[in-house]
């Protein structure tokens, strides 16, 4: 193996290991992609190969221990593939630069708030909340961060974990879980897309899949297992890894 491809597997692990966790491993995957010279359209639809990869073997490991809230999962990966195909077709017509900027200012106080949370701090562990009041805010959730996925991308992974948790208010892990199965919709289309055009460099893409894979499952497997502490601290290295992200494309 040469030793860009090495470079890109090790991103490709730990990319894997944060976005089981936190979401975000596409801002240590595709950057790695960039700076090996592969070009854009190829480098986005290589991610979406090797991270679609490892996002399905990250949602088996936390289906079979029962950490997916498949109820919340049934209602929100309708709205959020309509999101992301309405975030594609605005892409084709406003400067992904607005939206990034604009980020940059609403991330910290959303942030702010969600780690000071209570549902956050003190977990609501096996409240069952049903009605309008818990449907509306997934569906709500789904479609803004699908739509933002098809526009923009980085961080849909973190955004999904925050608004499960601050407006649905479920448990951090079953938050982490159950925004897999919307992460894994909205690569499944985006890898459609780029495979009919021909975007994607299957010799990287299967390669860093095989190590994106074991960073999800070596991650999904500490989530399980250290729960709540371990998730809320990667998140906050996820959000870090997200602001300093945007604010390097945008501002610098």
């Amino acid at each position: 193996m040469d030793l860009g491809l090495l470079f890109l597997c090790c991103a490709g692990f730990c990319g894997g290991f944060i976005d089981s966790v936190a979401g975000g491993g596409g801002l240590i995957s595709l950057p790695a992609l960039l700076a090996a010279g592969v070009p854009p359209h190829v480098a986005l639809g290589t991610n979406k190969l090797q991270s679609m990869c490892g996002t399905t073997c990250a949602l088996f490991n936390f289906h079979r221990h029962a950490k997916v809230l498949w109820r919340i999962a049934a209602v929100g990966i309708p709205f959020s593939l309509a999101g992301s195909a309405l975030g594609a077709r605005l892409a084709l017509v406003v400067p992904a630069g607005v939206l990034g900027k604009l980020l940059v200012v609403i991330l910290p106080p959303a942030a702010f708030f969600m780690f000071t949370s209570r549902h956050l701090i003190r977990p609501a562990y096996g409240e069952r909340r049903t009605g309008a009041a818990f449907w509306l805010p997934t569906i709500a959730a789904c479609s803004i961060i699908g739509l933002y996925d098809g526009f923009f991308g980085p961080g849909t992974g973190t955004f999904l974990i925050l608004a499960l948790v601050l407006f649905s208010k479920i448990p951090l892990i079953n938050a982490t879980a159950t925004a897999k199965t919307f992460n894994l919709a909205s690569n499944v289309a985006a890898f459609i897309t780029f495979f009919i055009a021909d975007s994607i460099d299957f010799r990287i893409g299967l390669a860093m899949a095989a190590a994106n894979i074991a960073g999800n499952l070596i991650g999904s497997h500490y989530a399980i297992k250290h729960g709540h502490d371990f998730i809320r601290r990667l998140l906050m290295v996820a959000v870090g890894l997200l602001f300093a992200y945007l604010v390097w494309k945008y501002y610098l």
